[in-house]
């Protein structure tokens, strides 16, 4: 009984922390967080627009946040590669970047890795919709801080890939085909 009381005030303390709304996210546009320096229009391979992505740099990394309908329901590989480029098939965005001397491997559980464009996986539920933020140390939108800089000559992408990644496996964790892709720019 004692243990039971001791619990009491911690429970009302989480109960009072934890706010769930159910909303409609399909209709709202993306907004940018506080601070955003960037952002990339996200297209699939018919070329059609399928949601946005917003960069916002912290002082220890990059906050990425992503906002995409119509990919298929499950688990995505999210990477970013190296030319700000994003013809279909996608291909045209190049590598991961992976500007280290050694260059590391991919995947974020490989003991030599991770390489610099490596991400965690995102989820698009079952109406295909992807709600999510990553957050990287190892790219860079400022112009000093930690990781790759990202907005040099030739730019960079984020690419959005059929499956999820493994994060492993050479040279892509299996994450399979690019399915979407935008290119990254200042915003």
């Amino acid at each position: 009984m004692r243990a039971a009381l001791a619990l009491l005030p911690l429970t009302a303390v989480l109960a009072g922390c934890i706010s769930v709304t159910a909303t409609d996210v399909s209709d709202t546009p993306p907004r940018a967080a506080p601070g955003a320096l960037g952002e990339a229009s996200l297209i699939n391979a018919s070329g059609a627009r399928v949601g946005r992505a917003v960069l916002s740099q912290g002082a220890t990394g990059l906050l990425i946040r992503i906002e995409a309908d119509g990919l298929t329901p499950g688990w995505h590989g999210v990477h970013i590669h190296a030319t700000g480029e994003c013809a279909a098939p996608f291909t045209s965005a190049g590598a991961h970047v992976n500007h280290g001397d050694p260059k590391a491997p991919h995947g974020l559980l490989n003991a030599g890795g991770p390489d610099d464009g490596d991400l965690p996986n995102i989820f698009a539920d079952a109406a295909g919709q992807v709600r999510a933020e990553l957050f990287t140390t190892r790219a860079r939108i400022a112009e000093v801080g930690p990781g790759q800089w990202l907005w040099d000559a030739d730019g960079s992408a984020l690419v959005i890939h059929a499956n999820a990644d493994d994060h492993a496996t050479q040279p892509i964790g299996g994450a399979g085909a690019r399915v979407a892709c935008g290119v990254m720019a200042a915003g």
